[in-house]
């Protein structure tokens, strides 16, 4: 759905590339949420169908654990499936939340797991959170031309560096997306037309105020699926306020035997590939081909917001926090991509930094980017980070021209100096 909106944007840089395409443009929802649609069941079929080949048995039930080696499994037609393992591993994920203190939230909202499986558009919308997934979805529901709006109670992209997190909500901004800042939602009311009347509380100005949507989205945060495991009664503990369950360096929770991987555990990164990794891990540990531990520190990823951001490593306030600011050199770079030259697009957010440890031999600690292919761009520079790479190994690396990862081979504009770090020249 991000690639249906850059498409959109590709079709308006056409025109000054030569392209006549014919006004107004049109976007088909329905048409695009099928093809979505169609090809996320291929996924879930081919996932069972490689289940099968390795003689994986595949249960479609809702299991709980009845003993620390037991696993009561139901059907949705309430028939019964005793499983006893040796071993067993929790990989139950995460569900989006409901804001359930706010009236009405449950009947008239949805949340991101029903957009991507809505059969018609969704109109005029408001995305409540301001989580990577709230920004996510409201990119690109404003770059299919819909009226989108985002609420925020606090700051954008928590856990993310800050700065970065501020440039790319700028962007969105300028890119039609309408942001109510330091709001908190206090009831959503079914109007006779079937809108959605919001209304909420400005915290700065502590004004009431109200507009009315065709959806509502939350996009408040994700709880583990851990309640109806039955955990306790078999003493694997979780955390009391999050619910996630507590693991060690191994994966193993509080029972030896009885293993937790993915978004249900806590303070690990909730990414999918993450998880894949740490499970892949567990299994070979298990089964006595290896001992390596999942490493958790400088893991790539990406925010598939309008204008991409692409980060690995420490932000600069986490640098800061750990290291001091004497401690540590940014290098930064403003740039703008070929492809937006020509297209006369404004550049005015896209922007790179490195953080580096100031020693002698200047260890990049994290690295940051936004603009197009943020995640192909990261995915290259993370190996170099794992392996420990540092500053003066990246000046020796010879750029690709004219690409946008080659500006970070060229970065030599410290913060610490005060000069303009806005690229000139090719």
């Amino acid at each position: 759905m991000h690639q249906a909106a850059l498409l959109g944007s590709a079709l308006k840089d056409a025109q000054h590339y030569g392209w006549n395409i014919a006004h107004p443009v049109h976007h088909n929802w329905s048409e695009m949420a099928q093809a979505v649609q169609n090809y996320v069941k291929s996924l879930n079929w081919g996932h069972r169908v490689q289940l099968q080949d390795k003689k994986v048995k595949y249960f479609n039930v809702k299991g709980s654990f009845s003993d620390p080696h037991t696993i009561r499994g139901l059907t949705k037609g309430g028939k019964e499936t005793i499983l006893t393992a040796e071993k067993i591993v929790i990989a139950t994920g995460g569900r989006p939340k409901y804001p359930t203190h706010v009236a009405g939230a449950l009947e008239h909202g949805i949340t991101s797991d029903d957009l991507f499986w809505l059969k018609e558009s969704p109109g005029k919308t408001l995305v409540v959170g301001a989580s990577y997934i709230s920004l996510e979805c409201a990119g690109f529901l404003t770059g299919i031309g819909l009226d989108t709006t985002v609420m925020m109670r606090s700051i954008p992209l928590r856990g993310f560096d800050q700065q970065m997190a501020s440039l790319v909500t700028e962007y969105m901004e300028s890119y039609g997306t309408k942001f109510l800042k330091k709001c908190i939602p206090t009831k959503v009311e079914k109007l006779e037309s079937n809108r959605l009347q919001v209304t909420w509380k400005n915290t700065d100005s502590g004004t009431e105020e109200a507009d009315s949507f065709d959806t509502v989205m939350w996009a408040v945060g994700r709880a583990p699926d851990t309640k109806a495991l039955n955990l306790e009664a078999v003493g694997v503990k979780t955390n009391s306020e999050t619910g996630k369950i507590i693991v060690d360096a191994s994966e193993a929770t509080s029972v030896p035997h009885i293993y937790a991987v993915g978004d249900i555990t806590e303070g690990r990164p909730e990414l999918t590939p993450t998880a894949i990794a740490a499970g892949k891990l567990l299994a070979q540990r298990l089964f006595g081909q290896s001992s390596e531990l999942m490493d958790y520190d400088n893991v790539p990823t990406t925010v598939f917001t309008p204008l991409e951001y692409g980060c690995v490593g420490l932000s600069e306030e986490k640098a800061v926090q750990r290291y001091g600011s004497d401690n540590i050199e940014v290098y930064h770079a403003y740039y703008k991509p070929l492809e937006f030259t020509v297209a006369e697009r404004d550049a005015t957010q896209c922007y790179m930094k490195m953080v580096c440890l100031r020693e002698r031999e200047q260890r990049i600690l994290g690295l940051h980017f936004i603009g197009p292919n943020a995640g192909e761009v990261i995915q290259g520079f993370a190996l170099g980070i794992k392996c420990g790479a540092t500053y003066p190994q990246l000046m020796k690396t010879v750029g690709i021209h004219p690409t946008c990862a080659e500006e970070i081979t060229k970065l030599h504009i410290t913060k610490r100096s005060g000069l303009d770090a806005t690229v000139t020249g090719c």
